[in-house]
């Protein structure tokens, strides 16, 4: 969420930076505007007539002690009641209305970010080299089949189209991969969550997916309590909720947090040809970063976070680009996003492995998440996380990029103490 008071003082500033982001907001600045006003003017007339009620209220006790009858003061009383009755109603819905349309703005984008979408994303840097064969490489697709370390046709059959099965040499790799992201992160100090894998609305809400894209998971429906809940689409919707409503003091930051999760998706359907397997799909799995700071610690750890995932793939032996994300192309909750982008030979280009994003106060303003300091004043924190690292593009680049010519595939070599083999033949 935005704060309101920079809206106020700054509006056509706000304007500016959303419509980088392929935002028109004026309708809606407008309209937080005048609600704001109207609250406003609520707010004083309550104030005055509370101050009326104290006033009459006073002359009870001497109209008693007087002798005087005490019906007219009462009957004041209670015109006085009613009105603020009527006033605070009136406050409730035009609350409601201005956090509905606060909640509907995006995030505003960093000042250093191009405008538009993915025509004016900027790779920073590349890594390694592009891997070239003397021999007609295999796709991914054919290789796990060939290797049976996926089941394309039986995930299918069990849940439907998005879905597959790793079995044998490939369940191995995949949990080898996420014992070697865990593992790092443990060793770079990170506190290991599980978190729920069915979440309440307001987790939603606070990360900033809800309301606008609540039709972009699945949802639960519970007849025996009639609650709803999501199955989570990334472990970032539990972590940006886990201090929702809470005051933290500064000494308890930074919090930096790693969960595995299996992540949840409705996306998967129509695709390029060259997007087959588990490059796209309902269900995959993902371990995430996520850092609660202070403000001015804010640029700090999103540094220390782009690290970490490049760390993890260079780690793999992958060649890969860091990419900086326009304005448009960067999520609605947040400010900035650098993308790792790994090569997968058989679909010509990059695909992206990690994003990085920073979402500064937006998400903790959401779910009222704050700092103490020192002198006793109290601030939102800021928000960072970046995945480290999703496996169903992982696992194709892996297998592509290793191959040999007789259909086998190596072994990274951080990977072969969890796998216990240098090499995955037929």
């Amino acid at each position: 969420m935005l704060d309101i008071k920079y809206i106020k003082e700054r509006p056509e500033e706000v304007l500016a930076r959303l419509a980088k982001k392929g935002k028109d907001a004026k309708e809606e600045i407008e309209q937080i505007l005048t609600l704001d006003g109207e609250r406003r003017a609520l707010i004083a007339e309550t104030e005055a007539i509370k101050a009326e009620q104290n006033k009459v209220n006073k002359l009870i006790p001497q109209y008693k002690k007087e002798g005087k009858d005490v019906s007219a003061i009462f009957a004041q009383m209670k015109e006085l009641g009613a009105k603020t009755k009527t006033i605070d109603e009136k406050l409730k819905e035009i609350e409601t209305q201005l956090t509905s349309v606060m909640l509907g703005l995006p995030n505003l984008p960093d000042e250093d970010l191009l405008p538009g979408g993915k025509e004016n994303n900027e790779p920073l840097r590349y890594f390694g080299e592009p891997k070239k064969f003397d021999f007609e490489p295999k796709n991914h697709v054919d290789l796990c089949t060939d290797l049976g370390l996926v089941d394309y046709d039986r995930g299918t059959k069990l849940s439907g189209s998005g879905f597959w099965i790793y079995r044998g040499m490939g369940a191995r790799l995949e949990w080898a991969l996420l014992n070697y992201f865990i593992d790092t992160h443990l060793q770079d100090g990170y506190e290991l969550i599980l978190p729920p894998h069915m979440l309440e609305y307001e987790c939603g809400v606070t990360a900033g997916q809800f309301p606008k894209f609540a039709d972009e998971v699945f949802k639960i429906e519970n007849n025996t309590d009639n609650r709803s809940r999501y199955m989570l689409p990334t472990a970032e919707a539990a972590l940006a909720s886990l201090y929702r409503n809470e005051i933290l003091t500064e000494a308890d930051l930074p919090k930096k947090l790693v969960s595995y999760t299996p992540c949840f998706r409705r996306e998967a359907g129509s695709y390029r040809s060259d997007e087959r397997g588990m490059v796209r799909g309902h269900q995959f799995n993902k371990v995430e970063m996520f850092q609660y700071t202070l403000p001015e610690k804010s640029d700090e750890a999103f540094d220390e976070l782009v690290m970490k995932a490049e760390n993890l793939v260079k780690g793999l032996g992958f060649h890969f680009r860091t990419v900086k994300l326009a304005a448009e192309d960067c999520s609605a909750s947040m400010a900035r996003t650098y993308d790792i982008e790994i090569s997968i030979p058989s679909m010509n280009g990059y695909k992206e492995v990690s994003s990085v994003s920073n979402a500064r106060d937006y998400q903790a303003r959401r779910g009222m998440m704050r700092v103490r300091r020192e002198n006793g004043k109290t601030e939102f924190m800021h928000t960072l996380n970046g995945s480290g690292l999703a496996t169903s593009r992982i696992l194709p680049a892996l297998v592509e990029q290793n191959q040999l010519a007789d259909g086998s595939v190596v072994v990274p070599e951080v990977l072969r103490k969890y796998i216990g083999v240098d090499v995955i033949k037929k």
